[in-house]
């Protein structure tokens, strides 16, 4: 969680409630220990609950950084590499980057969802880790595509 120490976008808290009672229509430790819930305008004050992506125990699967990077990402609506500045990014991330760049909004459209309907379950680790860098990476740009066209 130390790398999004300067990301603008996201803000982390914990909340003790032996000692902070919650109010509101919050259940926190609904399904045991620990709670996790993330916030956001599509949440609002609410929040919405973690959903695990594998058979481990959550603290287990969000203790991998590759998942809660992911989480922390795809809850904050956030990534670490940033297509814009490229900050945040690898050398091979900057080059995928720059070639899309200069694609047209449709173009990365069409690329994104081809990659999106992609299976990865027999992907190795390393495939898995530069498939969702680039999902990532098509996100920002196609976002970025459709802020240019308003």
């Amino acid at each position: 969680m130390r790398r999004f120490a300067e990301n603008k976008d996201v803000v982390f808290g914990d909340v003790n409630l032996s000692e902070e009672q919650v109010r509101g229509n919050h259940n926190p430790g609904a399904g045991g220990w620990p709670t996790i819930r993330y916030f956001n305008k599509e949440t609002g004050y609410e929040g919405k609950a973690y959903t695990k992506k594998t058979d481990k125990a959550m603290c287990d699967e969000l203790g991998s950084e590759e998942y809660m990077d992911g989480y922390i990402m795809d809850a904050g609506n956030t990534f670490l590499c940033s297509a814009e500045t490229l900050e945040g990014c690898n050398e091979k991330e900057q080059k995928f980057i720059e070639a899309w760049k200069s694609k047209t909004p449709e173009e990365i459209s069409k690329e994104l969802a081809r990659i999106e309907g992609i299976k990865t379950s027999k992907m190795s680790d390393d495939q898995k880790s530069w498939f969702v860098a680039r999902v990532r990476a098509l996100k920002q740009l196609d976002k970025s595509s459709v802020k240019a066209e308003l």
